[in-house]
């Protein structure tokens, strides 16, 4: 069997090339030679050492774009040649979750770049099930499917209509993503973050009022926005405890929350202040097949593109090498793609 190039966290703070085989692939599966990357948060935090629901040795990368070289048999849906995106979550379809349609939330999950290996190398065998067919997309927009897709999980999640007060807090990439297709549905939106770079590519690539939470008048600009009203509906994509444990005192009476971003440890807020509002409060994990498609959707119409939250590349083979410089410690770094 063939030897592939793969790179390998094999323990926090660690990465290193492997030479590994690959196998054909089984009944029902595809062979995809990768072609881009996205490197998300958990692949960040992963290297950390910081990343829930993680065990090493892991090969990373899950926003996954690639082309089918071979396929096992059982497959009618795909052809050889075929651009593909990848959905990285392989539920169980059997447990609770999955029949009640909840396949992001799976009680037995498991994530490609995750739980299992996956796309920081030049091959991978993927179940057909969970490819998507991205012909027409360029390929870095094509990696992006996967964020965006959480994003509009989040959206989904917080049932926002047409003329909604939305508050995003947070401008990394879910967080765009998040902003972005609240406004193609017709939400009225802001984006919250401290940094004021971050602050200036929502401007500039989503054409979306932006708001600096750490100002004096935060509140005042904030209510100004919303006509002298606090938003109905706030997303937070920080995975920051103090901004999720103050998202408490940004919603009106009867407001939603929607924790995107997630950390280790515990929120905490007063409770008067929770049932006074008649909150609700709620996760928003992964993403299903609806969510894909209004993405594909979305980028077809010309909505969403990579431009919106893709700010830098990176050339796999030198990756080891520069992981830690141009990636961990790169405060320009919104999104990276990783091409081969």
């Amino acid at each position: 069997m063939p030897l592939i190039n793969t790179l390998v966290c094999l323990e926090p703070k660690k990465l290193v090339w492997e030479k590994r085989t690959i196998t054909p692939p089984k009944p029902n599966e595809a062979k995809i030679k990768i072609k881009t990357v996205g490197i998300c948060g958990t692949d960040i935090h992963a290297w950390a050492g910081n990343q829930p629901f993680f065990s090493y040795p892991r090969v990373l990368g899950h926003e996954i774009c690639g082309e089918i070289i071979e396929m096992g048999h059982g497959n009618t849906d795909f052809k050889i040649g075929q651009q593909v995106s990848v959905i990285p979550y392989i539920a169980c379809n059997t447990c609770p979750s999955c029949l009640s349609g909840h396949t992001n939330c799976c009680e037995n999950i498991s994530v490609i770049g995750v739980h299992q290996d996956g796309g920081f190398a030049e091959y991978l065998n993927v179940p057909t099930v969970n490819l998507l067919s991205s012909e027409g997309i360029a390929a870095d927009a094509a990696a992006l499917i996967e964020p965006f897709a959480i994003s509009a999980h989040a959206v989904r999640r917080a049932a926002i209509q047409p003329k909604d007060a939305v508050l995003v807090v947070g401008a990394g990439p879910i967080g765009l993503g998040v902003a972005a297709i609240a406004h193609a549905d017709g939400a009225h939106v802001i984006v919250a973050d401290t940094s004021a770079a971050r602050r200036e590519h929502v401007s500039l690539h989503l054409s979306l009022p932006t708001i600096n939470p750490a100002a004096d008048n935060f509140d005042s600009q904030l209510r100004q926005y919303f006509s002298g009203a606090l938003p109905l509906k706030v997303i937070d994509a920080t995975g920051n405890p103090h901004a999720m444990n103050n998202a408490i005192n940004l919603i009106r009476h009867s407001g939603t929350i929607v924790f995107v971003g997630l950390f280790k440890g515990n929120l905490q807020f007063p409770d008067p202040d929770f049932h006074k509002k008649e909150t609700t409060m709620m996760g928003s994990r992964n993403a299903t097949l609806e969510d894909f498609a209004k993405v594909g959707r979305l980028m077809s119409e010309s909505k969403l593109n990579a431009q919106m939250m893709l700010t830098h590349h990176y050339p796999f083979f030198t990756l080891a090498e520069h992981y830690e410089t141009e990636v961990i410690n790169n405060r320009e770094l919104i999104k990276g793609v990783i091409y081969f």
